[in-house]
């Protein structure tokens, strides 16, 4: 477990709710940073995989809004970011019939066997991140982190 140095000059925030916020921005670091460096090694970013993920759960493909609706972390220039993709192959686009203004974009086949080689290393990262946590906790975790975006 990683915890602070006790001997720290940097004193936790003053409430509750800043200490939570705290431990949220270090933990989404402690995570996203090993993800990062896998990724790296297939010349994707996070937002990059994202996209990818969602396209992939979508073989009928999206037009550049939905995507943006199911991302993770916003991305304000999600057509550049698809230009990259697309770039390498990873992604196609076209316009569509009814409706020439709507772009679709589709995962093609070697975006699709990028993440094939990429789940089982992502999976095993997430296993060595949070395996000491059991079902119960991981369950709880889950529906505490959702609940704190519902408000109204």
């Amino acid at each position: 477990m990683v915890r602070m140095n006790p001997k720290s000059i940097f004193k936790p925030a003053s409430t509750i709710e800043g200490q939570v916020f705290e431990h949220a921005q270090r933990t989404a670091d402690f995570l996203m940073r090993p993800l990062e460096e896998l990724l790296d090694e297939h010349q994707l970013s996070p937002t990059q995989y994202n996209v990818l993920r969602i396209l992939r759960r979508n073989l009928k493909g999206l037009a550049c809004h939905e995507i943006g609706e199911h991302m993770i972390t916003r991305d304000p220039d999600l057509t550049r970011l698809l230009d990259r993709l697309e770039d390498r192959h990873l992604v196609s686009r076209s316009r569509e019939k009814e409706d020439r203004r709507v772009i679709r974009a589709k995962i093609t086949g070697m975006g699709q066997k990028l993440l094939k080689e990429l789940d089982e290393p992502v999976r095993s990262l997430q296993r060595r991140q949070m395996g000491h946590l059991s079902d119960r906790k991981l369950r709880v975790l889950a529906k505490l982190l959702e609940s704190t975006r519902l408000i109204d």
